[in-house]
């Protein structure tokens, strides 16, 4: 007989279907755009199959509280190394100041900066109550995204949140109130992939989320050192972006007794299938290189006591997915059979700080850190202007809390110590962890075909994964069998401009491009463009090889349409599920070759690589995959990460050189030839 956990955790999917109609309540994320293309619907597809997948997938295997036991261990480990924190910073000298005091008749405010590595200072205030007889409770709040800022000045988002410090002073709490990265007296970034074109934010494994995390772990650090903290009782709690924090330093810190995250949480189909990703910044995800759905984050606070904190018409955190990651969680409190320490709040509203919201919260800190459970006296007030609240008169010279994102993670660097074989493990493992597991037949389909000046064009559409379907171009001589075969992964500039030259003499083949492209096949052939196309027909008869052009998922056939923010937050959804749009396409690489030597006459030719610039190191990556490459012809050398497409986790293993390395091992590489100094 099933026990009731793992029932539970089975239900959880079959609720998903029960509360689908509030999955997006009066929100506009999700949606294809007006001039949605083939791509973009393939794309929601095999976004929605992923993360059903990873959602059935995600603590499945846990049966017993041994299972949990084991897995616990890993998961953190896991889970640090997400949010960039593997190896872990050194516990560097807090260099903890207090600016100045404010006094008010039930407690004291101090105006904290602290330290939490070099330079990354974060601002606080510390509410601390008057008359203590002994060391309290203490509560770390964590902000969201509240912005107080006059005339260019920014007073931290910990003015917004103000009333939560006052109120917990006024009922016997410690409360640390601390600014966030981004909305701090300091002002950093949180929107890198958002709305910044930070890409290499994924390629070295960076969230802003886990500079969060890191200066919550040190702001625990700060509370235990205060001798008026009883530093067996803290909790945490925020609300918004907040409550994601409250959930990163509840699930890594087991000094965290008690936990009560408010709006911070949903399931990847909120953020993936629904959108809501749309609604949110970097700070609210890790980089999920181990492919987790956020049921397995909030896991690892169990089983302290926790009260997740909801509204029922939250766009952002939608209800169902609460629920649905909720009856997950529960599963595992009841295989430590401490059922009552895991509660759920869920009030009416959008997605606003409310009373209804803020009084369960400190009922259940009494609850569990002062053993009480009378009424609660009075209510949060902000009390203070946010100009009383500022702890800077001028902000620190050596301050790098604005450009943290430079250089939180540890990047790899050229040395002799480099270990190929290891680097190809970990590549594998954190940069094309995403890739399928089984590799399921091509299902290659010819459809068309076309002949001219003695070479035949045929046009050819198989199947990279389940519901990914692509097409290559493939060029050949008639007069005699292909000695070779070459590949070159092209990107859309590349492949509109094959397109064109397509004209002069296979225009019968590429109807369905020409559309899609918005080609007039009928426009006239400029003579430079003959000229080039009788080139290229020459040049494949005189070779004799068989040539293809590959156009990955978001390229050609498959591009997406929508704006520039449309297909940022499309981008974005990859690596919610552990992989982005270049790691995909360089598996795409690697199956268009599969598909290929499946026709006839190619399975034993000798395989070369190609790229055009842009398609550099898809093609490099490729290359390191490829059981018989005979060469690799790349435009440029492997560029660094804030030049080159994006790969979760790469720069962190590898650097570009060694990238280099690892391909000329594995294959003859020709780059052009540096042009001699006059």
């Amino acid at each position: 007989m099933k026990s009731r956990a793992a029932l539970l955790l089975a239900a959880a999917v079959s609720l998903s279907a029960h509360f689908a109609p509030a999955a997006a309540y009066r929100n506009n994320y999700g949606k294809l755009p007006a001039n949605a293309t083939p791509g973009d619907r393939m794309f929601a597809e095999y976004f929605r199959a992923e993360t059903r997948t990873l959602g059935e997938r995600s603590l499945a295997d846990i049966r017993t509280l041994d299972d949990w036991n084991k897995y616990k261990v890993t998961a953190r480990k896991q889970l640090f190394e997400m949010l960039g924190l593997d190896p872990l910073p050194p516990k560097t000298d807090l260099k903890a100041t207090v600016a100045g005091t404010l006094d008010h008749p039930d407690f004291t405010v101090e105006k904290l900066h602290y330290q939490s590595r070099p330079g990354l200072y974060v601002t606080a205030n510390v509410y601390v109550p008057k008359k203590l007889s002994a060391p309290a409770p203490a509560i770390l709040y964590v902000c969201g995204h509240a912005v107080v800022k006059t005339d260019g000045v920014s007073y931290g988002n910990k003015a917004g949140y103000q009333h939560w410090g006052a109120w917990f002073a006024r009922n016997g709490y410690v409360c640390l109130v601390v600014d966030t990265v981004q909305l701090g007296e300091i002002e950093g970034i949180h929107h890198g992939t958002y709305n910044k074109d930070m890409w290499w934010w994924n390629s070295r494994g960076y969230s802003s989320a886990g500079a969060e995390a890191w200066n919550c772990i040190r702001a625990l650090d700060y509370l235990q050192s205060r001798k008026d903290v009883d530093g067996e009782r803290i909790g945490v709690t925020g609300r918004s972006g907040g409550g994601a924090y409250s959930w990163w330093i509840a699930a890594l810190d087991d000094r965290i007794k008690a936990a009560c995250p408010t709006a911070g949480i949903v399931d990847l189909h909120n953020h993936v299938v629904d959108g809501t990703v749309e609604g949110h910044c970097d700070c609210m995800f890790m980089v999920n290189t181990h492919r987790w759905d956020y049921p397995q984050v909030a896991a690892l606070v169990a089983p302290r006591p926790m009260l997740i904190v909801n509204t029922d018409k939250d766009t952002i955190f939608p209800l169902d997915g609460l629920v649905r990651l909720h009856e997950r969680v529960r599963g595992i409190y009841d295989l430590h059979n401490v059922p009552g320490q895991l509660g759920l709040i869920v009030t009416e509203g959008p997605h606003k700080d409310t009373q209804e919201l803020q009084v369960p919260v400190m009922r259940w800190f009494n609850k569990w850190l002062k053993k009480s459970e009378a009424p609660v006296p009075n209510y949060a007030e902000k009390l203070f202007t946010p100009q009383q609240l500022k702890v800077f008169d001028k902000l620190p010279a050596d301050e790098i809390t604005s450009k943290c994102h430079e250089t939180f993670t540890q990047l790899a660097i050229d040395s002799a110590s480099f270990e190929p074989k290891k680097a190809l493990a970990e590549l594998t493992a954190k940069t094309f962890g995403g890739w399928p597991a089984v590799t399921a037949p091509a299902n290659v389909r010819q459809l068309a075909s076309t002949e001219t000046d003695g070479v035949r064009l045929t046009v050819h559409e198989f199947d990279s994964e389940s519901g990914i379907r692509l097409r290559f171009y493939l060029a050949q001589p008639t007069a005699a069998a292909p000695k070779a075969l070459h590949i070159e992964t092209v990107d859309d500039a590349n492949w509109q401009q094959q397109l064109q030259l397509a004209k002069a003499g296979f225009a019968s083949a590429f109807g369905e491009e020409f559309a899609r492209a918005g080609i007039d096949p009928k426009s006239p052939v400029s003579p430079e463009q003959q000229k080039q196309f009788t080139g290229w027909m020459r040049y494949v008869r005189d070779h004799q090889a068989a040539y293809i052009t590959f156009a990955p998922r978001g390229v050609g056939m498959t591009a997406l349409g929508g704006d520039k923010r449309y297909q940022t937050q499309v981008r974005r959804r990859f690596m919610l599920l552990g992989e982005t749009l270049a790691s995909s396409q360089v598996w795409d690489v690697h199956r268009a070759s599969e598909a290929a030597r499946a026709l006839p006459g190619m399975a034993d030719l000798p395989l070369h690589f190609h790229a055009s610039p842009e398609m550099t190191e898809v093609a490099t990556f490729a290359a390191l995959f490829e059981p018989k490459l005979v060469s690799l012809t790349l435009a440029q050398a492997p560029r660094e990460d804030k030049a080159a497409p994006d790969f979760l986790n790469w720069r962190r293993i590898i650097t570009p050189g060694q990238l280099l390395t690892l391909a000329e091992q594995k294959t003859k590489v020709n780059l052009p030839r540096q042009r001699a100094p006059k």
